[in-house]
């Protein structure tokens, strides 16, 4: 299972870079997000999906069964849930008293990141307060590599970290730094994207990009005539989540009668979003639209407003803008979710690290679609909450709430 922690890092990297917060070590001439047009749309589609690099069937076929798999923990707790997880021992960091939590954060650059480290910090109040955390010390490298190399250095150096949290900014740039970090003799947690190593104690991330953009495709399928016109939209070409998301539809839709009339890349801009589908409407109808990410989701909604065409069956986020939305047109969606509640998770693995308790080597979390049936419910127990709150996040029953997050 170790093994498959280094696989994992590019199979199910945790986060998008807008909306779920996800970078990667894209090469120097990927096109910038903003201004991908429509030509470099199609060149990168021809690199991209189900016979492309970026999709590994096993990988493909874990994820997807991890769907409807039973994971072991708290019913009530999904955070410290585990899908078939191997233990491994922590009795050799046991620690008595009050701990010192270091955590080197890629950035909070977006919401889904604002929510969780939001979360994350309100945890950790629950420990001050227990006398297990002394202090929580924080760097962000405002998605900069060499920054984060620098901050994950200085935790190392200064050697008095009880344990160190990292998120990493990319996979393969990040790795040295995160084996240094192990070296050190320190607890080591990763978490939300992956490294090219299995040093640290314990890997956390929900199940995955393959997962996600399944369940999305799965559902527009189920959902659509035979014959009906799909489009893709799409953040931006070569981050392997956001791949791995558009190679499970890519491969799900290819497989049925669907067709899919474009994908196209969007940066996560609102106004480009709502361009493009004017244009594919223009053409003709669409009667589904798939998100590899769902910000911007409401800007889409809004064109088929706007061009007086029938709402389509539609794949969005937990994001509560888009869930308020699909409410009040009453739209046949689905609100896919990459748990946000996972930033939850590496404090208190932190926790079961200092008592000398077992954790999982590799802690993949659950990670579970919104549907229809529990729009309404989802909607009413985050009523307080701002427009860019997620949520499945996971942080009712920690101090502070709602302010800390209806006043960020």
């Amino acid at each position: 299972m170790r093994r498959s922690r280094v696989l994992m890092a590019g199979a199910a990297t945790a986060a998008l870079l807008f909306t779920a917060a996800c970078t990667t070590d894209a090469p120097a001439d990927t096109p910038d997000a903003g201004a991908a047009a429509t030509e470099e749309s199609t060149e990168e589609s021809n690199e991209s999906g189900a016979n492309s690099q970026w999709f590994v069937q096993a990988d493909y076929e874990r994820q997807l069964a991890q769907r409807s798999a039973v994971p072991e923990g708290p019913a009530d707790q999904p955070w410290l849930q585990a899908i078939d997880p191997e233990f491994v021992d922590t009795a050799q960091y046991a620690k008595e008293g009050g701990k010192k939590l270091c955590f080197s954060n890629a950035s909070v650059s977006n919401p889904w990141r604002v929510t969780g480290f939001i979360t994350m910090q309100q945890q950790v109040e629950v420990l001050k307060a227990s006398g297990e955390i002394s202090e929580f010390r924080v760097s962000d490298a405002a998605d900069d590599d060499n920054k984060q190399i620098s901050d994950i250095q200085a935790f190392v150096e200064a050697g008095d970290c009880d344990a160190i949290i990292i998120s990493p900014s990319t996979t393969a740039t990040l790795t040295p730094a995160v084996e240094a970090a192990c070296e050190s003799g320190k607890p080591v947690i990763v978490f939300d994207r992956g490294v090219n190593s299995d040093c640290m104690v314990t890997y956390i991330h929900p199940i995955g990009g393959y997962a996600y953009g399944a369940d999305g495709a799965e559902f527009l399928v189920e959902n659509l005539e035979p014959g009906s016109k799909v489009l893709a939209l799409r953040i931006l070409p070569g981050v392997d989540v956001l791949e791995n998301r558009w190679a499970a539809a890519d491969k799900i839709f290819s497989d049925s009668e669907i067709e899919v009339v474009g994908q196209e890349f969007t940066g996560g801009d609102g106004a480009k979003i709502k361009d493009i589908v004017t244009q594919y409407l223009q053409r003709g109808d669409v009667d589904g639209i798939w998100m590899d990410a769902g910000d911007g989701a409401v800007a889409a909604v809004e064109a088929f407003e706007d061009a007086g065409k029938p709402y389509p069956v539609f794949m969005g986020e937990d994001e509560l803008s888009f869930m308020r939305k699909w409410q009040e047109t009453d739209m046949t969606a689905l609100g896919a979710v990459y748990s946000n509640f996972q930033w939850r998770t590496p404090i208190l693995a932190a926790q079961k690290i200092w008592n000398g308790e077992q954790v999982p080597a590799e802690w993949v979390l659950p990670q579970s679609p919104i549907t229809g049936e529990d729009l309404d419910a989802y909607l009413e127990a985050n009523k307080d909450m701002p427009s860019l709150h997620y949520a499945k996040f996971g942080g009712e029953d920690l101090p502070g709430y709602p302010e800390a997050w209806t006043d960020r």
